[in-house]
């Protein structure tokens, strides 16, 4: 861990070599190709599209601010906080719908 490792905008956690993933704010399939990216901890991104479906990103949850607040998301990052910034685990349950 260094202190130029970028910090995940969603649980403010180093995100160490190799441990990032870009995300689209706004889902390439609904018209964020070449929109917005962020980089997220793995962890971070896969929960993210796990919880909501490309619609519902693309309609209500385009912004990190909008993504903290989901309650499943919220009850997440509260969780995932307290791990080391390189912690991985699966993700419970399947990818939700385009």
């Amino acid at each position: 861990m260094t202190n130029s490792d970028p910090i995940c905008p969603l649980c403010d956690r180093p995100i160490l070599d190799g441990g990032g993933s870009l995300h689209h704010l706004i889902p390439k399939l609904k018209g964020g190709k070449g929109g917005p990216t962020v980089l997220l901890h793995q962890i971070c991104h896969k929960e993210v599209h796990a919880t909501l479906t490309e619609a519902e990103l693309a309609r209500d949850f385009h912004t990190i601010e909008a993504l903290r607040s989901h309650p499943r998301l919220e009850k997440f990052l509260n969780w995932v906080r307290k791990r080391p910034p390189g912690f991985r685990s699966k993700v419970p349950g399947k990818r939700r719908g385009r």
